[in-house]
């Protein structure tokens, strides 16, 4: 079996009676502090210029992420203007578009309109104008057909044959009695 361990027999106990790290001595401060400039000596001539350039090259790589940031905002910022200004001509252009596309079309229906009224002035004037001209031929019908029935009553009532100026005498006599100007007035209204 093992018995109790005696502490003193595993650890050196110093002259002092504590630590040496606690009480360091003259020689042991000494090369501690030669151990730490030549560890800085060394470190400052390998190590600290290569991390120096390396955070100068982070904070250049920074600094240009910032400014190409900058500018590409910048950028946005302009070409969201130039869209801006572009939807407003477009919006622009579109109400010009509408507003000539209702002008022209306002204009072609005053112009099918006006169309429209001529021809039917036309037609009415061509209607009128044939009605005329069947009421004159009606007209004169009816005067031939008065002057032959004139003929034939007064033959009837004579009993006898009339010569070409006794027809013409009579014919005149039966026209002016007969008031055709009722007649081509009342056709006329019509």
């Amino acid at each position: 079996m093992i018995g109790p361990i005696d502490i003193g027999a595993v650890m050196p106990v110093a002259d002092s009676g504590g630590s040496f790290l606690v009480s360091p001595a003259l020689g042991l401060m000494i090369w501690t502090l030669i151990v730490f400039g030549v560890t800085m000596f060394v470190l400052g001539r390998a190590a600290l210029p290569r991390i120096q350039a390396e955070l100068d090259k982070r904070a250049r790589a920074i600094r240009e992420n910032i400014e190409a940031a900058e500018r590409q905002r910048k950028e946005a910022d302009e070409m969201l203007a130039d869209y801006r200004k572009r939807l407003a001509e477009a919006r622009n252009q579109a109400d010009e578009i509408v507003a000539r596309s209702r002008k022209a079309s306002e204009a072609a229906l005053a112009e099918a309109a006006a169309a429209g009224k001529e021809k039917r002035e036309e037609l009415v004037g061509a209607a009128r104008r044939d009605i005329e001209l069947e009421t004159k031929r009606s007209l004169d019908r009816i005067r031939q057909e008065v002057a032959d029935l004139t003929v034939v009553a007064t033959e009837k009532v004579t009993r006898k044959s009339l010569d070409t100026d006794d027809q013409r005498r009579l014919i005149e006599e039966a026209l002016s009695e007969v008031d055709f100007s009722a007649l081509a007035g009342s056709e006329a209204t019509e």
